[in-house]
């Protein structure tokens, strides 16, 4: 169909390439930092966990099921409208979630000046007091305010995160207690210092600066408090109540906030993505369609570096108990606005004709009746899981480690920039390395990333192991394509691929952050990241394994047998190739009819 002034391809790809551009910046400017955000809002783990799998499984569900009804009832720009609309103040909504405990937010408020910077985790988890010395009496007793840090049941302080804040509890603290204090993470996690000067978290005695000290409740030898212990469990019990109810409050406010903000957002991308591919479908062009994941990268390298740059220059609160984190979403807010007349200019076919209800159900059906589409989509999934736990708990790691906003930007640009500049060599990859061969690379990639994050020892270490980020993500995905456009006949690799990235891989998502949050609350943040190490070592030894058992099956090359038969003589091969389309319309026939 050739170009007139209702089919404006140049246009097109120019409002796509703009579209995909102000999307992935204004995603960039909160996706990669709402867990950082909902740390400092006191919530643990766990609760992130379970807030950031809900999320990806809402979307997963969601927004297929609205990018159908848009596309039958030809509702598609208005969902286009109210997604950019709707989801720019449902961002806003999460800023008015009050944080926790303000001393929470003024610690992880800057990396340079926070106790991670001096070599020790912003999170303890014990059951134990810790005091902070303010200022000795001339009888050399200590007027100190005590105030639990953050524990977990019968467990050694070992994860680094947090699990609740308690009350402020005023102590008497007498002469002879013995201070002793807490030392740096080792391999093993926390351990608790013998009374060395040497093992002093600030590797100083100078009594000018904070710091902190072991309570009673740790049972050291020589301590003594002036509460009785019936006092001091009434004490506890009072303390343990109140916080419990802030942080569930806090949670489900939260959860609301973020799933209403999901309902709103998730539908855009999909309804977009299948306006404009079936615009170009029209005219022949799907071929460019591939190309604008270059711009909405671009995007993401901008954005995810941008608003780290302002935020740093802002205090740690911009009004009362508001934190600068906010800014994240105002910013997200301004380029939805700014997206929203580029939504105006998307084209939109008006298709009389009404999407069949049961092409999932088809498109499972083709995933079940092949081996290796159902070990793909097991890759997909196995995937989905490891790097959802990357983007939930890798900034906190790096927080701890007294990482700033601005270095989190730039090692996920650093990142996208390698998938960039690694596209022009995919063609010659997956012809040297094959397509499976491409899929090993990439799996093994996003392996060894995960055991360098679980050994990482310090902020800047982070960026060698995002070089890798261009195989572990960019070849991963090139060689699934690759391998989908060879298993399946045409014109269905886009429903097959567009099934594997949305039901396998946001599935995977969801069910990864909820195991991860509980696995870093039991065990460590390393052992999770070692833990999916190993499992998608195996499961890369499995899958080739299982694939070389499988029997080659050879791809029917439907243009290639039309080029062949129209540089062949008429005749014969013209008689073979009718013949051929009309025994396989008859075998659909007989197997519709049974």
């Amino acid at each position: 169909m050739s170009a007139n002034p209702q089919w404006d391809v140049s246009k097109a790809l120019a409002v796509a390439r703009l579209f995909h551009l102000l999307c992935g910046a204004r995603d960039a400017c909160v996706a990669p930092f709402l867990t950082l955000y909902l740390r400092q809002l006191g919530l643990t783990a766990p609760w992130v966990g379970i807030l950031m799998g809900t999320k990806h499984l809402l979307a997963t569900t969601w927004a297929p099921v609205c990018s159908f009804l848009a596309k039958n009832y030809q509702k598609r720009q208005l969902l286009l409208t109210g997604s950019l609309l709707g989801s720019a103040a449902a961002g806003l909504l999460l800023t008015f979630v009050s944080p926790l405990d303000e001393d929470l937010v003024y610690q992880y408020c800057n990396g340079s000046n926070s106790l991670a910077a001096a070599g020790v985790p912003l999170q303890v988890m014990l059951p134990v007091n810790t005091t902070l010395e303010r200022e000795r009496t001339p009888n050399h007793s200590a007027q100190v305010k005590s105030f639990t840090r953050f524990r977990t049941p019968g467990q050694e302080l070992s994860s680094g995160f947090p699990i609740r804040p308690l009350r402020m509890l005023e102590v008497e603290a007498s002469p002879r207690k013995t201070q002793r204090s807490l030392v740096g993470p080792s391999n093993s996690g926390m351990i608790m210092g013998k009374g060395d000067p040497s093992n002093n978290m600030f590797g100083t005695t100078d009594p000018t600066l904070p710091v902190l000290h072991v309570g009673s409740e740790l049972e050291i030898p020589g301590t003594q408090v002036n509460l009785s212990l019936a006092e001091r469990t009434r004490a506890q019990d009072r303390s343990l109540a109140f916080p419990l109810e802030g942080e569930h409050w806090t949670f489900l406010l939260s959860m609301m906030v973020v799933l209403f903000w999901e309902l709103l957002s998730a539908p855009l991308g999909p309804a977009a993505a299948d306006s404009l591919y079936e615009y170009l479908d029209f005219v022949d062009a799907t071929d460019c369609y591939r190309g604008l994941w270059v711009w909405r990268l671009l995007g993401m390298s901008v954005g995810v570096c941008t608003v780290p740059v302002l935020v740093g220059r802002l205090d740690c609160f911009l009004t009362g108990d508001t934190p600068r984190a906010v800014v994240h979403f105002y910013v997200y807010t301004f380029l939805s606005i700014l997206a929203l007349p580029v939504s105006f200019a998307i084209p939109i076919p008006n298709s009389k004709r009404r999407e069949s209800g049961h092409k999932a159900i088809k498109t499972l059906n083709l995933i079940g009746s092949d081996c290796l589409l159902v070990l793909l989509a097991v890759t997909v999934f196995l995937t989905g899981a490891a790097v959802a736990n990357i983007e939930n708990f890798l900034f906190w790691q790096m927080q701890d480690h007294g990482s700033s906003e601005l270095i989190m930007g730039f090692s996920v640009t650093l990142s996208l920039v390698g998938e960039i500049l690694l596209h022009p060599f995919k063609a010659e990859m997956l012809k040297n390395l094959s397509s499976l061969g491409t899929l090993g690379l990439g799996l093994g990639s996003l392996s060894g990333q995960l055991l360098y994050y679980s050994l990482l020892w310090n902020w800047w270490a982070i960026f060698p192991a995002q070089v890798f980020g261009a195989l572990s993500n960019g070849a991963l995905w090139w060689a699934v394509d690759a391998l989908v456009e060879d298993l399946v006949i045409p014109g269905t690799e886009r429903s097959l691929s567009v099934m594997l990235r949305g039901l396998f891989y946001g599935n995977g998502a969801s069910l990864g952050s909820f195991v991860g949050g509980f696995v870093v609350l039991r065990y460590s943040l390393a052992v999770l990241y070692k833990t999916y190490c190993v499992v998608l070592s195996l499961w890369l030894v499995l899958f080739m394994t299982v694939q070389s058992k499988l029997p080659q099956q050879r791809k029917i090359s439907y243009s290639k047998v039309l080029t062949d038969v129209s540089d062949s003589e008429e005749g014969a091969d013209g008689d073979w190739l009718i013949k051929a389309m009309r025994d396989e319309y008859l075998t659909g026939r007989a197997e519709n009819k049974y």
